[in-house]
């Protein structure tokens, strides 16, 4: 009957029948009294967790089964009672575990091999029978105490998990490590070198990009081509984190939505892509999300994350911060959502509650530079170029591959005077950007994940190559170099000086003092053309920098800077012929024929007695005549330069 009863509720638990599963094991510790952690699993499964802890404790079975201890200080965390986990489970892994893993693990191992070959190789069975018979009883017990290291390193897991809610990051380090060292193993020789290469291509995708770029490549590769494992969603998702990290952001929005469209609601990818919509500047996209996840899974903290990033998107910093708010409080490890929080204050210049809350963001999320980037950038708003240069140094030893930060860190040797430095800092975000293919409108912030604080276009255009071209013409400029500048503004023109508008990094105006972090319209336009005169100024080519501020002014009439600068260019312009010498004595001389011209007809037509029209005197008719013939010449001349 126990068989029976046993096996009944093991089918029920496989069909997830929680309740039949219960009733079935309620029966079954009546008869048995000794099948209490099997009934207490089937509670946990059915979420029942205080009914799960009270079966678990019944005869003592927490301090004599790792199965239920691990079971019980799961119940405590999933009832978010850490404290109490930790209190069961203690601080520290056990100093036995970091021991003796590695020969306990060894032996098992040499235990499966010679059981295998006992089995494959039937000549030798005898043999191989008695090579097993005399292994010694330490290799026994250690093969008894298999399944108590596999709860050794949930419980380790368990344990980091408690110290990561409390904050103490450094020790759920710890335990994490030794719950990775203590987990599956092979169980053959003949497949632990191919398992032992698998599992740590998989940790690989999981772990830092920037450290060991070419590691994490190869681990890609290899997953992606040897185990079919190209069109797996983690795996696409650690692609898309590194071209996204690039500001590759085309790319690693085709990567998420790719991974959505199979997997519509995979939490883990939804924060990067809800960034990447913003940097795009899907706000249709981004609301729909919103809106579906708002319906769906109204509990996850991702989808308050969407729907702030959505208004924030839209600049109703009110409303977005309160979702951002609400979002870190149903999860107050939510880094993503402490990143976004932060930029609203960042939006509306607050920049003191802006670092407060990128503070705690840089606490939650060590592994990433981001929050040290954006620390700085709110520095430099304030000028605080030490501090800034701490931060953002800070950022560069994790990350050395993002132009957003490179850039920052050429407005920060800008702004210290060191323009040599400055030149040299824009020139490599833009060879990043052409090393890693992102340069040529193949297409920052922020925030991770990236939620940033500027936006992006819909035409998925690269603005981190404009904003660097930008920084650079203005460098060059400081160091006397206007050939070189000129060639940069023209450049950022033809790359679309509307992508300025959309860029998340700090840019210069003609004044090189005043920086943002974020851009709004066209407001970057104006300082850009009046830039550009300013350095055709230097080069005195007076007649091109009053069109460069004439097209400033188009778009900023007010703009003081550049109606001064104007008014010089035009007070160069007195008394100096617009075309050169050789042009203007071909109008003269097409002037002086037309004239001629007109005057010989006139003359032909008084002498065939014809009535003359006019009432003018013959000099009005001259005038009326020159009139005539400078704006034929004029437009011939126009004409031919064309």
């Amino acid at each position: 009957m126990e068989a029976y009863l046993r096996r009944w509720m093991k089918d029920a638990l496989a069909k997830h029948q929680y309740d039949s599963a219960i009733y079935v094991g309620d029966k079954l510790l009546a008869i048995t009294d000794s099948d209490a952690f099997n009934l207490a699993h089937a509670h946990f499964d059915a979420g029942n967790y205080t009914r799960a802890l009270a079966f678990v404790a019944r005869a003592d079975l927490i301090q004599r089964s790792p199965a239920a201890k691990y079971l019980a200080a799961h119940c405590y965390v999933q009832q978010g009672r850490h404290e109490d986990a930790l209190a069961l489970l203690g601080d520290k892994n056990p100093t036995h575990l970091i021991t003796t893993t590695d020969s306990a693990r060894r032996k098992l191992q040499h235990l499966h091999a010679t059981n295998a070959a006992s089995k494959s190789h039937s000549s030798k069975a005898k043999g191989a029978a008695g090579r097993l018979d005399r292994a010694d009883r330490s290799e026994e017990r250690d093969l008894g105490r298999r399944e108590d290291l596999k709860y050794e390193a949930g419980m380790c897991y368990l344990r980091g998990l408690c110290h990561a809610k409390q904050n103490a990051f450094d020790r759920a380090k710890e335990c994490y490590k030794d719950a990775g060292k203590n987990g599956p193993a092979p169980s053959s020789s003949s497949s632990s070198a191919e398992a032992a290469d698998f599992t740590r291509n998989l940790y690989l995708t999981r772990l830092s990009k920037y450290s060991r770029p070419e590691e994490f490549t190869t681990a890609i590769e290899t997953l992606s081509t040897h185990y079919a494992l190209s069109h797996n969603p983690d795996i696409l998702l650690a692609k898309a984190e590194l071209l996204s990290t690039t500001s590759q952001y085309t790319r690693a929005l085709s990567l998420t939505t790719q991974i959505l469209s199979r997997d519509p609601y995979n939490f883990p990818t939804i924060p990067l892509h809800l960034s990447l919509l913003y940097q795009q500047n899907h706000t249709t996209t981004l609301f729909a999300l919103a809106h579906d996840l708002a319906e769906t899974h109204p509990h996850e903290p991702t989808t308050w994350l969407a729907v702030g990033t959505y208004y924030l998107l839209t600049s109703r910093i009110p409303e977005a911060r309160s979702y951002f708010s609400k979002a870190s409080l149903m999860n107050p490890s939510f880094g993503a959502a402490w990143i976004g929080f932060a930029h609203t204050f960042a939006a509306e210049g607050e920049s003191d509650q802006a670092i407060a809350a990128y503070s705690t963001a840089a606490r939650l999320f060590q592994g990433t530079h981001l929050p040290q980037l954006f620390l700085g950038m709110q520095e430099l708003a304030l000028e605080n170029l030490v501090v800034a240069r701490e931060y953002l140094t800070s950022a560069w030893k994790v990350c050395d591959r993002d132009p957003t930060l490179v850039n920052e860190m050429g407005v920060c040797w800008f702004k210290e005077g060191e323009f040599g430095a400055a030149v040299r800092s824009f020139e490599l975000g833009l060879r990043i950007l052409e090393e890693d293919g992102g340069g040529n409108g193949a297409g920052d912030d922020g925030a991770a994940g990236n939620t940033g604080v500027g936006v992006g276009g819909d035409r998925g255009l690269d603005t981190q190559t404009p904003t660097l071209r930008l920084n650079l013409a203005h460098a060059l400029r400081k160091l006397g170099r206007f050939r070189e500048s000129l060639e940069q503004f023209d450049e950022v023109i033809r790359l679309g000086s509307l992508a300025l508008s959309s860029s998340s990094s700090t840019t210069f105006s003609t004044n090189p003092s005043s920086s943002s972090a974020s851009s709004n319209g066209n407001k970057e336009l104006c300082p850009l053309f009046t830039a550009k005169g300013l350095v055709l100024l230097e080069l005195e080519d007076y007649f091109e920098a009053t069109l460069a501020f004439h097209a400033a002014l188009a778009i900023s009439p007010q703009d003081p800077l550049a109606s001064e600068l104007l008014a010089r260019a035009l007070g160069e312009l007195e008394g100096t012929g617009v075309l050169g010498r050789e042009e203007e004595g071909k109008v003269d001389e097409g002037l002086r024929r037309r004239l001629g011209g007109v005057r010989a007809l006139r003359a032909r037509q008084g002498a065939g007695g014809r009535r003359r029209r006019g009432r003018g005197d013959d000099g009005d008719n001259d005038r009326m005549d020159l009139d005539g013939a400078v704006a034929t010449a004029a437009t011939a001349a126009d004409a031919g330069e064309s």
